[in-house]
């Protein structure tokens, strides 16, 4: 996906500063005079960090306090022929909102926007069932509740094509395929005691290696999706497509089941959760031809410079998408270096050329070079005097690992190198960097605007 959004402006009229405090050093003043992407080695305003030590937190904050006008609330033009009650979960379509702002929901979209919006939706559905009964909307309905979420949301400073973004549509509040959309013919067919004890409380690091909710949500689905039909009889030997698609379909039923059990904040963390455990399993890069890092690091590196040359240029490409997290990072290494060995590259070139894990990750500026998101459940926040913010895990200094045969393709649950599950609290951060200028509607809405004044603790 191509992001052009994505620019980096350096204003000297106006300034920004990031502090970062270690035990009670004194500092100075520094200027980082080219903000570019090109630098892709730890800087010298990034703390060393051991790769199993506690990371410390870190809030970029992208969007700079002139956004508030462009964040405000405005009246949506609803259909009033929704069913669904927005009050139920107004607290999550504002964080939905903001986790989806204008000009970052493409950049957030992988692990931040699309999650939240996903989870919003099916709670939604799940606590409308409550009342109504029934786990899903008919497309009439679908479509005026999808149509007043998507006004709400812009209404709020979302982007107008999360549709596009996230690869929604209206259907996916109907039941689509599962034959079961009815509260009580669900309850005749699950085992509803035993989905909620699986699923009520999951730990969120446990859950993705383990999958305690994830295997009673399949069996609950499997269990719906097979209602009228002989195509999941335990005799039938191979699983036809429909039969996936509708046991994912069903699935969708059993997560919206849930949402109606649990208070709206509470299934937020279980949907995130769970989302999250599909999310850490794959690397979403999408990896250019490699050709020329072939050429240049071919003949047994016969030219070192040549190679990581080569090399650097291919990693800045994969720079420019979006920002994934630790565990994906680790996925992206694994995926980059099978294609690496399969151009007959088998020495470690991310050794050679100190390549880190940060360097899959988006890029923005020195100061927040290849910021890597934790790997559990993260949002985004928002304040009218520091803007939009959003953690970034700092054990991006660990050297990409290269994988021996036997590690590629390793799950995340058996990846070599640990990650503390998430940064430190917010209140103990380390590391702060503020966004202040005046720059016009036009240049907030089409790009990210970093002016850099750092402050180095010697």
């Amino acid at each position: 996906m191509k992001l052009n959004i994505f620019l980096i402006l350096f204003l000297l009229n106006y300034f920004s500063f990031s502090h970062c405090v270690h035990g009670s050093h004194s500092g100075r003043l520094d200027y980082v005079h080219h903000p570019v992407l090109k630098d892709n080695h730890v800087g010298p305003m990034l703390p060393e960090l051991s790769p199993l030590g506690s990371p410390q937190p870190f809030l970029p904050l992208l969007a700079p306090s002139p956004l508030a006008p462009f964040t405000n609330t405005s009246i949506p033009k609803l259909s009033g022929l929704c069913t669904l009650n927005f009050s139920a979960a107004e607290s999550l379509i504002s964080v939905t909102a903001i986790d989806c702002w204008d000009a970052f929901a493409p950049l957030l979209a992988n692990v931040i926007c699309c999650p939240q919006l996903e989870a919003t939706l099916t709670i939604l559905i799940g606590q409308s069932s409550k009342y109504t009964d029934v786990l899903a909307l008919n497309g009439s309905n679908a479509k005026h509740c999808f149509s007043d979420v998507e006004q709400i949301l812009m209404g709020q400073g979302a982007n107008v094509g999360l549709q596009r973004i996230c690869s929604i549509r209206s259907t996916n509040l109907t039941e689509a395929s599962c034959p079961v959309k009815n509260v009580n013919e669900f309850h005749d067919i699950v085992d509803t005691a035993k989905l909620l004890t699986a699923c009520e409380n999951i730990d969120p690091v446990k859950e993705c290696c383990y999958q305690i909710c994830q295997s009673a949500i399949l069996e609950a689905a499997t269990a719906i999706a097979s209602k009228g039909s002989d195509l999941f009889d335990t005799g039938v030997q191979h699983v036809l497509p429909e039969h996936s698609i509708r046991v994912s379909d069903c699935r969708n039923i059993v997560l919206r089941w849930l949402a109606s059990k649990l208070d709206p904040s509470h299934a937020k963390k279980v949907l995130r959760g769970l989302s999250n455990c599909k999310i850490n399993k794959a690397c979403p890069l999408v990896f250019p031809d490699m050709g020329h890092v072939a050429k240049g690091c071919g003949d047994g590196i016969s030219n070192k410079s040549a190679c990581c040359n080569a090399m650097e240029s291919y990693v800045s490409h994969l720079q420019k998408q979006s920002f994934i997290t630790n565990l994906q990072a680790l996925d992206c290494a694994d995926t980059l270096a099978m294609k690496l060995k399969r151009s007959n590259i088998t020495e470690d070139i991310y050794g050679l050329c100190h390549i880190s894990l940060k360097d899959f990750s988006l890029q923005v500026g020195n100061q927040v070079a290849g910021c890597l998101l934790p790997s559990l459940p993260s949002d985004a926040t928002f304040d009218s005097t520091s803007g939009i913010s959003f953690l970034c895990d700092l054990n991006d200094n660990i050297p990409a690992p290269w994988p021996s045969t036997s590690q590629v393709g390793t799950s995340s649950c058996k990846k070599p190198v640990n990650f503390p599950a998430l940064p430190a609290a917010a209140s103990s951060q380390s590391c702060k960097i503020t966004v202040l200028n005046t720059a016009t509607k036009f240049i907030l809405e089409h790009m990210l605007v970093v002016n850099i004044v750092v402050l180095i603790v010697s």
